[in-house]
């Protein structure tokens, strides 16, 4: 009933909405195309085409089916390459979180177009988390790759590190602030006046941690290092 010709011809009349046009395409007679269209939609007892004398155009259930023949032919012509990684061992889909710190959306960007390159059937989702939550999507979540896990060891047996790099805190003010007229080294009792400003860790099954925080200083959530 649905043999790959007939669907390449039903899929065909509905791009080119003609019988004549999608014939020559596919080299066939009108006649030939209208007979398989014909007996496609006697076999499945539905009205495929609404057709008048110059223009053939599908009905509902005519879009739904050239949705589905759609993806399937566009399947079966990357099907052999799709088993072929399938084969080579390459995994059909990944997820990559990357710390807050370290996300770029231009090198993410670059990233995702080398990676689609190089393996075009997997499917790749980004995520970006704040200090713990890095471990805990790799723990917890559905993470297969994190890029900026803080610390050096690792806090599973399973999971394999790999050195990156470092990252020190600077502490930054506005130039308006008062604090910035001060001489000297900062005291505690100094600092403790003002709030810090942080983002939150988006750790949802470990210990959120707090990247400075004096005891009873006020703190203010911000979602990102630029706000």
């Amino acid at each position: 009933m649905l043999d790959t010709e007939t669907m390449r011809t039903f899929t065909k009349v509905a791009e080119c909405k003609s019988f004549s046009k999608a014939a020559k395409l596919l080299f066939k007679t009108p006649a030939a195309i209208s007979y398989r269209i014909k007996s496609l939609e006697t076999d499945l007892n539905t009205q495929l085409f609404e057709r008048t004398t110059r223009t053939v155009s599908l009905t509902l259930a005519g879009q739904h089916l050239y949705e589905h023949c759609s993806q399937w032919l566009l399947w079966l012509t990357t099907m052999p390459e799709e088993l072929h990684q399938i084969r080579d061992g390459v995994e059909r889909k990944i997820n990559l979180t990357i710390n807050n710190l370290l996300y770029d959306v231009e090198a993410v960007t670059d990233l995702l177009s080398y990676l689609q390159e190089k393996f075009p059937f997997t499917n790749f989702t980004f995520n970006r988390q704040v200090y713990m939550g890095v471990w805990d999507s790799l723990l917890h979540g559905e993470c297969h790759l994190a890029i900026g896990a803080t610390g050096t060891e690792s806090l599973d047996n399973m999971i394999n590190i790999f050195p990156l790099g470092e990252i020190n805190w600077v502490f930054v003010a506005a130039k308006n602030h008062p604090i910035t007229h001060l001489e000297g080294p900062l005291s505690n009792e100094t600092l403790r006046k003002y709030p810090a400003i942080n983002i939150e860790d988006t750790s949802i099954y470990m210990n959120k941690r707090v990247a400075w925080l004096l005891p009873s200083q006020s703190e203010i959530i911000v979602p990102n290092i630029t706000t």
